[in-house]
Parts: structure tokens; C-alpha cells; sequence
């Protein structure tokens, strides 16, 4: 019971590393909102678009670092060995029966290419071409935000769920 219980514990701290992560990915994701609103504007010029578009180049190339350097123990959490595939399923042993298991959702791909960003990428890297093109990438960023979004709340609801095994089997080991 009690190496339950601490396994509860290590899966807790792995959970909120995710969460801390992806909170931070959810921060880049809102500034590259607020600039493509600056750049969809016909009041940005151009050399302003070109700028904007820097901007957001540096960060989405931080929010890839984030998913490929964020890991418990070497275990990647948000995306999987490569930038291609998704993390999988993680599964952690919650009582004394080979039932008694909690998991994480497989698939999460926090990254570029799993949050479905690789045209705003593109046009950041051009500049942005027009205030159209940047707003009609607007929806995109949206997409992504509630992807995200959905990822940590899939990893929050894992954590609630390993708190409350934890708790009952604090009171159990009493």
C-alpha cells in the first residue's frame, strides 16, 4: 500500500509538470493571438507584418522546445519520441491488484505540428503577406488554444483522480 501511494505521489508530480508545461505553451499561444490581431489590421504596415511575423516564428519555435524538452524521468510528456508522433498512453499502478491502474489520455502533441500550426508558421515566416491573410489565420490559433486547452484538462482530471486514490489509500494503510 504504501509503494502505491507513492507511486500516486511520483504520478501527481508528473501530471503538474505536464500542466505547468502546457500553461506555458497556453501563454506563447495567447501573445501569437494578440500579434496576429496587430498584424491582421490594415493600419500595421508591412515592415510591421515582417516584424510580427519574427515574433511569432521565435515563438513557436519555443512552444516545440517546450514539447520536446518537457519529460518525467526521460519520458517525454507532450508529444512522443519524435516531434512526429504523439506521447502515449501513461499508465501508473494505484493499488495491490493488476487492475488497480490510473492513466493519462494517449495522443497529446503539443507541439507545431499536432496543434495543426505549421500554416501560421509559414505565412509568420513570410511576414505575413496581408491583414487578410494574418486574420484568416486567426481561427487556426483559436483551434489550437482549445486543443490545448483539452490536453490539460485531460491531465488535470488524471491528477484529481490520482489525489483521491491517494487519499483513500492513506486512510486504507491506516
Amino acid at each position: 500500500m504504501g509503494q502505491s501511494i507513492s507511486n500516486g505521489n511520483s504520478a501527481v508530480s508528473l501530471t503538474q509538470i505536464a500542466d505547468k508545461a502546457m500553461a506555458e505553451q497556453s501563454n506563447i499561444l495567447d501573445i501569437i493571438k494578440t500579434k496576429l490581431v496587430q498584424a491582421a489590421t490594415d493600419t500595421t504596415s508591412d515592415d510591421g507584418r515582417t516584424a510580427i511575423g519574427k515574433d511569432v516564428t521565435k515563438l513557436l519555435d519555443q512552444l516545440d522546445n517546450i514539447a520536446k524538452q518537457t519529460n518525467y524521468n526521460g519520458t517525454t510528456l507532450l508529444q512522443g519520441a519524435t516531434s512526429a508522433s504523439a506521447a502515449a498512453q501513461l499508465t501508473f499502478q494505484m493499488g495491490e491488484k493488476a487492475a488497480d491502474t490510473i492513466a493519462t489520455t494517449a495522443g497529446v502533441r503539443a507541439n507545431v505540428s499536432g496543434l495543426v500550426l505549421s500554416d501560421v508558421k509559414s505565412s509568420a515566416g513570410a511576414g505575413f503577406s496581408s491583414a487578410l491573410g494574418a486574420r484568416n489565420l486567426l481561427d487556426d490559433i483559436d483551434t489550437a488554444i482549445n486543443t490545448l486547452n483539452g490536453w490539460r484538462a485531460d491531465f488535470g482530471s488524471t491528477q484529481n483522480q490520482l489525489e483521491s486514490a491517494i487519499r483513500n489509500q492513506m486512510t486504507q494503510q491506516t
